[in-house]
């Protein structure tokens, strides 16, 4: 493929084949992308198109499935290398900009770019690339290991020659095209509960989810109760007959809507947790440690995070709980939620305070 014409500006691939939180945190490296390129692809996993889709700055989303990043059934063959190189011919960037998470590797994806032509290809990594990578951050060097996964995709970003433009500052954001569903547009208030996660470490017992729900209706506090169509079991048992039930029932664009809407968002470490963010809910996080909460926590001015961080299971990245009792979020009460939530709508109410008084965001 023919590079840019001097002084053009790129046609740019981005790529992150992961998650669909990944994809979310990915957004505002995206988006410093698009503000320095004529036409953004967002190539994606299967997971995170549907994230990818509410980013803005993506000009057209393509779904490839990488066999060393999600489980598939496919073969690894000429039919899904001749899959992977009909989209970057279709797309024809001039470069691809690869995004990673701290455990893995660019170099896979980076040397299917080569095969197809892409000439000028970025990411970080820790092994040599050889040729494969023409602009490199090397992770523990000139790549800080803890920082939120945000800040790593803006640092990979900018390697690549692309920065956020003035007045980004960077933050998780999506487009909000569409409204709540109407069990939930009419309501004046409530609390979100999201009780799923992608695997069993991450969550908090469904037992205490459910108490949770009956505190919030002793308290006549509205609840609505989300996850994905794969949830609905979950989420049934959840809602039981006080909340309202929204398990498979909405996109992610509507997703998004419901969580924009909520007093306070309860869930865990998992991609929704991202969407919250990004639209600017007050979130009590339950986080289990078995990933580090610097890289993965949700980010903003009004999250709570809860959970045990120094847990046994820390760092240990387990799908199964690997201690008896899955102490790092099982001794996190119902309590501990509620008063956190308290909290939050204390700071939310100081920060419209300071605002109205002109006080800057963070000062006394």
């Amino acid at each position: 493929m023919s590079g840019p014409e001097p002084g053009a500006r790129p046609r740019v691939l981005a790529v992150r084949l992961d998650s669909f939180g990944d994809a979310l945190v990915t957004g505002p490296a995206v988006r410093a992308i698009a503000a320095g390129a004529s036409h953004v692809t967002m190539l994606c996993g299967p997971q995170g198109a549907p994230a990818a889709d509410l980013l803005p700055g993506v000009d057209r989303v393509r779904v490839w499935a990488a066999p060393w990043v999600t489980e598939t059934a496919r073969p690894i063959d000429d039919d899904l290398l001749a899959e992977f190189r009909a989209i970057v011919a279709e797309e024809a960037p001039d470069e691809a900009v690869v995004f990673t998470s701290f455990h893995q590797s660019p170099l896979p994806v980076a040397l299917l770019l080569r095969l197809a032509g892409v000439q000028r290809v970025s990411g970080a990594s820790v092994d040599h690339p050889g040729s494969l990578l023409d602009v490199r951050l090397r992770p523990g060097e000139d790549l800080p290991e803890d920082v939120p996964e945000r800040e790593r995709a803006l640092r990979i970003a900018a390697a690549a020659g692309f920065r956020p433009p003035p007045g980004d500052a960077g933050r998780l954001g999506v487009r909000l095209d569409v409204g709540a569903p109407p069990p939930v547009a009419g309501l004046d208030r409530y609390v979100v509960v999201h009780p799923g996660a992608s695997v069993p470490a991450r969550e908090w017992p469904e037992s205490h989810h459910r108490a949770l729900v009956a505190a919030y209706a002793a308290r006549g506090v509205p609840v609505v109760v989300t996850g994905s169509p794969g949830e609905r079991a979950r989420t049934a048992a959840v809602a039981g007959d006080t909340a309202i039930d929204l398990g498979g029932r909405t996109s992610p664009a509507e997703l998004a809507a419901v969580l924009a809407g909520a007093e306070v968002v309860v869930v865990g470490n998992t991609g929704p947790a991202h969407l919250a963010a990004a639209v600017g809910a007050p979130i009590v996080s339950l986080f289990s440690p078995v990933v580090p909460a610097v890289k993965w926590a949700p980010e903003g001015p009004l999250v709570e995070l809860l959970g045990d961080q120094d847990a046994p299971c820390r760092l240990s990245r387990a799908r199964e709980c690997p201690v008896a009792g899955h102490p790092c979020l099982s001794t996190v009460r119902i309590d501990d939620v509620l008063e956190a939530h308290e909290r939050l709508l204390d700071r939310a109410s100081r920060m419209v305070r300071r605002s109205l008084r002109g006080t800057p965001e963070g000062a006394a």
